[in-house]
């Protein structure tokens, strides 16, 4: 329009018609004018953003609604757009127009998002546009700080898993403690407010005192669960790669063990993570990454010296393992009850290499599962579980598909 009206205004005083440099000395006001309208507009515009769930599994809905408007008073705005920036996990960007916002206004905007892979995602900030009714001029801007969606790992239900000797390790994760047998546990000296019911008559004849009985103690159920995170050991990305299988897999088994009432170990070869209960384990899981260590052997060192009572629990989800590594787990012991999880499509060299872990493992005493997908893994727990014993085998490993991410 600039260039219109710069032309319009030359040409019509060459050729002396005023009707023509008006037209030009128009077009060339416009513009400003124009730029006048939506000088300020930006700064007036106010909103908020509010994500429901802040805490989302991966693969299921979260719900954002963006709330903006027009702090003035007196001054609208003609024309209004927003766009919430996102991550690409996230989906595209989605962007609405929302015209014309008188003052003191509100709108109200809601799209949803359905993040497929773990992760802590920014959600914003978000951008705001304005323009002068004409269209000759826009501004934009982004306005505020993102709001955090954290996409935890999605977990499947699993069955109890069955001790060594043929029990279920899950039906009893709490047992007594006595001292000195069951007729004659050890006592303690009478409290005020101790029921009468609780008094040891033999003991408070022989100590010539009040002496009850002991509340019963309990310990829990000792498990350890040891995930490989290496880069060079899994293969693939996104929600198909074999780390993503793994994490699941992991979260899985945690989510079972702890709500099962077990105290969990967690352990990668990076070290220990916080178990305290199944949230802890899922949002640490969430923002687990890929790590750079070249080996196996510090995670198996730490799983060693996990030593558990006649009760506890080893569980092993793997990607791709060397034979040094596959031979110093399955030399692991300290409970009756080891399950290693090998992830089919891991960064296996060779199908040799992936049948050859699983008879090191299996020989070793572990019962070996095989899985391509977090979606087999119900049917092969439930497989173990039903089994007696570490005599447990998956069938034998399918290779790996040649090309498969």
């Amino acid at each position: 329009m600039l260039l219109l009206g710069l032309v319009a205004l030359v040409a019509g005083a060459v050729l002396g018609q005023r009707e023509l440099v008006g037209v030009g000395v128009l077009l060339l006001a416009v513009p400003p004018l124009s730029a006048l309208t939506v000088m300020g507009a930006t700064t007036r515009i106010t909103h908020s953003r509010s994500v429901v769930p802040l805490r989302v599994t991966a693969g299921y809905d979260a719900r954002v609604l963006v709330r903006v408007g027009n702090s003035s008073r007196t001054w609208p705005v003609s024309s209004l757009f927003v766009e919430d920036t996102l991550p690409a996990p996230l989906g595209t960007e989605p962007r609405y127009t929302i015209g014309h916002l008188g003052p003191q206004t509100v709108r109200d905007v809601t799209y949803l998002v359905r993040p497929a892979v773990r992760g802590s995602y920014p959600v914003g900030p978000l951008r705001v546009g304005v323009a002068d009714p004409l269209g000759c001029v826009r501004l934009t801007r982004d306005v505020g700080a993102p709001s955090p969606l954290l996409v935890t790992p999605p977990v499947v239900p699993l069955d109890a898993l069955g001790r060594a000797d043929g029990s279920r390790g899950d039906q009893a994760p709490h047992r007594s403690v006595s001292g000195a047998g069951e007729q004659d546990p050890v006592p303690r000296e009478y409290h005020h407010g101790d029921e009468m019911r609780r008094v040891h008559w033999r003991s408070t004849a022989k100590q010539g005192e009040l002496m009850v009985r002991r509340d019963e103690q309990h310990w829990r159920e000792n498990s350890s669960i040891l995930l490989d995170t290496r880069r060079s050991a899994h293969r693939g990305v996104g929600h198909h790669g074999s780390l993503e299988t793994a994490v699941s897999t992991a979260a899985s088994v945690a989510v079972h063990l702890i709500d099962g009432g077990h105290e969990l170990r967690f352990l990668t070869e990076q070290g220990r993570m916080h178990t305290a209960d199944s949230t802890g384990v899922l949002d640490g899981l969430a923002v687990a990454r890929a790590s750079d260590t070249p080996g196996l052997l510090g995670g198996i060192d730490q799983l060693r010296g996990s030593r558990g009572t006649s009760s506890s629990l080893l569980v092993a989800v793997l990607g791709a393992v060397s034979a040094e590594e596959a031979a110093a787990l399955s030399a692991v012991r300290g409970a009756p009850t080891r399950v290693a999880v090998l992830c089919a499509h891991g960064a296996w060299s060779a199908p040799e290499e992936l049948r050859g872990t699983h008879d090191v493992l299996v020989s070793g005493g572990w019962r070996v599962l095989v899985l391509s997908s977090t979606s087999e893994l119900s049917a092969l727990w439930r497989r173990a579980t039903a089994a007696e014993g570490a005599a447990f085998t998956a069938n034998t490993p399918n290779p790996p598909r040649e090309g498969r991410r």
